[in-house]
């Protein structure tokens, strides 16, 4: 399946810290300080593509926060503030076999073992217990329901087809 963009979304700049130019970060990386290991940021600020270098970051109670090359005042800071951090995709590590990024199974066209189609994946979502596999509807789906099918590979989840752009589940279509 083709990548659908050339940048993958790593995570949030969330509101300012202290008065120095420090922002708060919400990851969107496990672990959470994994965005740490990406130095050089984009964002996308009144249509333009900004690149953004951290100069240093930590955790923080809760979350990460993190000071910007050249940004030392909290009204510069406050600028970038509910913009989304992105990566190349090529930027990413390589996952080992069988482990996938939410992004690739984004738009993979979920079927049954025996070949109805019960849409396509929307998002993910985390539940705690295990992740969920959002499934909308399309145009060929068996039925106009969404569906929200827990992602455990093995279990439900059979096969995973990324150049084939398809998800097999073992999921009965009544439920």
């Amino acid at each position: 399946m083709a990548e659908q963009s050339q940048e993958t979304v790593i995570g949030r700049i969330t509101s300012v810290f202290g008065v120095k130019g420090w922002v708060k970060v919400y990851s969107y990386t496990a672990p959470m300080e994994g965005i740490l290991e990406y130095r050089n940021w984009h964002v996308r600020q009144g249509g333009k593509r900004i690149r953004l270098e951290v100069s240093e970051g930590k955790r923080h109670g809760p979350g990460i926060v993190v000071r910007l090359k050249g940004v030392d005042d909290r009204d510069v800071a406050r600028s970038y503030c509910g913009l989304d951090i992105t990566v190349p995709t090529e930027d990413l590590p390589e996952l080992p076999a069988g482990e996938y990024y939410w992004r690739q199974l984004e738009g993979l066209r979920v079927e049954t073992p025996g070949g109805a189609c019960l849409g396509v994946v929307k998002n993910l979502m985390e539940t705690g217990a295990n992740d969920v596999i959002v499934v909308r509807p399309t145009a060929d789906s068996m039925d106009n329901r969404e569906r929200l099918i827990p992602y455990l590979p093995d279990q439900v989840i059979l096969r995973i087809d990324l150049d084939a752009g398809v998800m097999v589940a073992d999921w009965d279509p009544e439920f």
